[in-house]
């Protein structure tokens, strides 16, 4: 039954008070219309008394306090839902950005609920990024939540277009799988950038884009995760698709969320962020994972920018706490022309193991990382020691993990935007940089590996 009320009390910011309300529920769908008779659409955000907190969708300009009509329709935020989505793109409320609406299969709400523990299935599956320094020692799995951390001016737009582009399941092309992306807050060039190379990589083909601009409403901004991750769980659980959800950027929601805290008055927590804030971000990192009994799966890949390169800073801290490892982009190493500038050793998929090895990737993959993550440690502590007290003391041991160190740079992590690589080639990548070192430092891989793999061998032995 629909309701509508003309006592609006007040205008705060992105909120709209009407008071005298009655059998209304929180998240209830609204349409505001102006004196001028403009539409727009909001939501209920609290309730006190007979005082209903309304959020609006959209910008506030042209609504008062005289000649405002509020309609409550007694159900909550829902979109159109069908197959016919992917290849589309929409803005942050679900729109079509170009082309005819949805014909709607079904329609859902957008507020859905986490998954229950008790319904969770480990994640089992490696996704191929393409990208060596995620496959090779940061593996991503079907079903986890792997967050990319990175700074302004950090090409962590360029890594999510390129894993857009590239991410697929290995060795299976019967598999249904398609990319959700979503971004939250982006310039127009950003939105442009976006479009133009999924456009002509052909990605779009097989993904589901939702672009919220940073002139939106921030009211926008906070529902634009919940619709894209809506849409996930329809292909994934009707559909049987294998999604990854890719979300950019987190740090831009969170300030949105703060923006709405702010104008509700509500008692700030850490640098002004809400106190239920991890409880928020929580309800959409959540939502990923692998269900009993259904086909379908959901991977999230959210990315954020740390303020001031601090990864204390309380978005990424709670993401952290949320999500199952980190994958974070160095400064330093991006202006030294490291491209991506993954900085492999504060990273960490903790799912990793589960998604490796014999008839997932390769038997030699665990052995292989393990053994990149030492050397290269090795060599960066050597590095430090250099630029301290000079090469003079260095011993034959320390100039090879100097050497290794730099080569790793260059060979494994550096690799074009448009380099796809599988994770044979990466791992062999791997391989070939185990020759600079002596055999006695490879402590981290097994000898039938070494007597299998290792190109130093292989070299040797058709010299002779």
């Amino acid at each position: 039954m629909i309701k509508e009320y003309h006592n609006v009390k007040s205008v705060e910011g992105p909120l709209l008070f009407v008071e005298g309300v009655s059998d209304v529920g929180y998240g209830e769908i609204v349409e505001v219309e102006t004196s001028d008779g403009v539409r727009k659409r909001g939501k209920i955000l609290e309730i006190s008394e007979n005082i209903a907190c309304v959020q609006i969708f959209e910008s506030t300009m042209g609504l008062d306090t005289l000649g405002t009509k509020v309609r409550f329709f007694g159900e909550t935020f829902k979109i159109p839902l069908s197959r016919d989505m992917v290849g589309r793109m929409f803005d942050g409320a679900g729109r079509p950005i170009s082309g005819p609406r949805v014909v709607a299969d079904a329609k859902e709400d957008v507020n859905g609920m986490s998954l229950n523990p008790a319904a969770r299935e480990s994640p089992a599956d490696f996704i191929q990024t393409g990208i060596s320094a995620i496959d090779g020692m940061n593996s991503l799995v079907m079903g986890q939540k792997l967050p990319i951390f990175s700074g302004a001016g950090l090409p962590h737009n360029d890594i999510a277009a390129q894993i857009a582009r590239q991410a697929c399941v290995r060795g299976n092309k019967d598999v249904r799988f398609c990319v959700v992306f979503c971004a939250m807050g982006i310039t127009f060039e950003e939105a442009d950038f976006f479009m133009r190379d999924f456009e002509e990589s052909g990605a779009i083909e097989n993904a589901v884009m939702f672009l919220n601009l940073c002139d939106s409403p921030a009211i926008e901004r906070l529902i634009t995760p919940r619709v894209a991750l809506t849409c996930a769980e329809y292909l994934a659980y009707k559909h049987d698709y294998h999604v990854l959800v890719i979300l950019t950027d987190m740090t831009n929601y969170c300030e949105a969320l703060r923006e709405v805290s702010a104008s509700r008055n509500e008692v700030p927590g850490r640098r002004g962020y809400p106190g239920y804030m991890y409880t928020d971000l929580a309800s959409i990192y959540e939502r990923a994972g692998r269900v009993k009994g259904a086909k379908g799966t959901i991977t999230q890949i959210p990315i954020l920018t740390m303020p001031n390169d601090d990864i204390t800073h309380p978005v990424a801290d709670l993401t952290g706490y949320i999500t199952e490892g980190q994958i974070v982009l160095n400064r330093r190493m991006h202006q030294a022309g490291i491209s991506p500038p993954i900085n492999v050793l504060p990273s960490l998929s903790r799912l990793m193991s589960n998604g490796i090895g014999p008839d997932k990737t390769r038997e030699d993959h665990h052995n292989v990382s393990n053994q990149l993550y030492s050397a290269y440690a090795q060599g960066r502590e050597v590095r430090e020691i250099v630029s301290v007290i000079g090469e003079e003391s260095l011993s034959e041991v320390d100039y090879k993990n100097l050497e290794f160190a730099n080569k790793f740079e260059k060979m494994f992590l550096c690799q074009k935007f448009y380099d796809n690589r599988t994770i044979d080639k990466t791992l062999d990548i791997g391989w070939d940089l185990f020759s600079v070192l002596p055999r006695s430092e490879l402590k981290r891989l097994s000898p039938e590996f070494i007597e299998k793999y290792s190109r130093k061998d292989k070299d040797d032995k058709g010299k002779s």
